[in-house]
């Protein structure tokens, strides 16, 4: 080989582990978020958020799970009568807020796909949620889903329009 030859080879193998490196680089920069990076990121469950610390489940929400949460936004809290949440939020009744808020987990990942395909789900609070399909959308109890398949880290998040009460 000539010593053109010899140097062109280098210069493409040095450009192929830089471009391969850049890859491994971004790829890593897009790592998705755990469910409660993804939920404060996304600027509609302040809410939620503030529930799930009030409840002390961050750690858990962030844990490896995976969970799937049906997760309703800042306006599906504010439907519930005046007062609700405000109360849920006091320190006395953190036992009942954690009941609300595990209602609306279900532990592993379930897909919308799937969700369509059951009748129910038992959810980390040990009660059952009823899914049905109405008019092509998903029904989780009395709760829309608006938004499916929000893909975290540890799980998925299906945003919906109510909240669900055990």
């Amino acid at each position: 080989m000539n010593t053109l030859a010899i140097r062109m080879s280098k210069t493409l193998t040095a450009l192929a582990l830089l471009l391969s490196a850049g890859v491994a680089l971004a790829a890593h920069h897009e790592e998705k978020k755990d469910i409660v990076d993804t939920a404060v990121e996304a600027g509609s469950f302040s809410t939620l958020v503030t529930a799930v610390k009030a409840a002390d489940l961050v750690d858990t929400l962030k844990g490896e799970g995976p969970f799937t949460v049906f997760a309703p936004t800042d306006d599906a809290f504010a439907k519930l009568p005046a007062g609700t949440v405000e109360d849920l939020l006091k320190p006395e009744n953190k036992d009942k807020l954690t009941a609300v808020l595990t209602y609306h987990v279900v532990p592993g990942k379930v897909m919308a796909a799937d969700a369509m395909k059951a009748d129910s789900a038992t959810t980390v609070q040990g009660g059952d949620i009823t899914i049905k399909t109405m008019d092509g959308k998903v029904m989780v109890d009395d709760a829309t889903v608006t938004q499916d398949d929000i893909e975290a880290s540890n799980g998925v998040i299906h945003v919906i329009d109510t909240v669900i009460m055990p």
